[in-house]
């Protein structure tokens, strides 16, 4: 038989309040537990006592047996000095996933391009001064008045 030291979650909806028990690895995480250890009370303050209380001589009895705490639990016997948590590492747990890193890939090309396109690109033609571009239609406008004039006279 496989024991685990887990928390069975009880309280009400969005209240949540937890015990801690040593129960068969194949029950329901609610269900059929041997014996309660103690107890845990998310809602209250981290530095609060009552938020994890822990009977250290009965958890010390079940882990002598074999029983396996969850990481949750572990965490908390750890933090009493009850057993200790060794570190871990995950170096790929900071990394995007394939998608984010396809989209940065595109974003970096693109950019790539970007740079290139003006120093491939010819340089534009001076443009022409704008009294010049101002003058041309005003003496349109006056010649095709005169003609107009002229016609009906």
């Amino acid at each position: 038989m496989a024991l685990k030291i887990r928390l069975a979650r009880g309280g009400s909806k969005k209240r949540p309040y937890f015990r801690i028990v040593v129960a068969d690895a194949r029950n329901p995480r609610d269900g059929r537990f041997i014996e309660r250890l103690g107890t845990y009370d998310p809602l209250l303050p981290r530095d609060a006592t009552e938020r994890v209380r822990l009977d250290a001589e009965r958890i010390q009895h079940w882990l002598s047996k074999g029983a396996l705490p969850t990481d949750r639990v572990h965490r908390f016997l750890d933090a009493a000095g009850i057993m200790a948590r060794p570190a871990r590492n995950n170096p790929n747990k900071g990394k995007p996933g394939k998608k984010a890193q396809a989209r940065l890939e595109a974003q970096a090309a693109a950019a790539e391009a970007a740079k290139q396109a003006p120093a491939e690109a010819p340089a534009p033609a001076p443009a022409q001064p704008v009294e010049e571009v101002e003058a041309a239609p005003a003496a349109e406008a006056a010649e095709a008045e005169a003609d107009t004039t002229a016609a009906a006279e």
